[in-house]
């Protein structure tokens, strides 16, 4: 049996699949960051899976990791723009959940 193609919100679902991502998507789209301070923004997360969901998001184009040169090594992750635009989408979910959303169901 054939598996119908994936529609843009399926995509887009799975492009933030996981405990982290839209954490880290807030938190790069108030400013980028370096690992250390986007690991205090988030603090439940372990470094070993905030390094693995930057990679992941990296691998997809939603964020960008910059590194400089110099000692020591200076690496600073953005949103690019397919992850801006993402994030301003989800913006759109956050408040369809405030307004119909009663408090006993977040």
């Amino acid at each position: 049996m054939d598996k119908p193609p994936d529609n843009g919100f399926l995509i887009a679902m799975k492009m933030v699949a996981g405990k982290w991502k839209i954490d880290i998507l807030c938190a790069l789209s108030a400013a980028p960051r370096r690992f250390g301070r986007l690991r205090h923004s988030i603090p439940d997360i372990s470094e070993k899976m905030l390094a693995q969901q930057l990679r992941e998001m990296e691998a997809d184009g939603l964020v960008k990791r910059q590194a400089y040169p110099g000692l020591p090594a200076k690496v600073v992750y953005s949103l690019t723009e397919s992850g801006a635009a993402l994030c301003a989408g989800a913006e759109g979910l956050c408040r369809w959940s405030e307004q119909f959303m009663s408090p006993a169901q977040a």
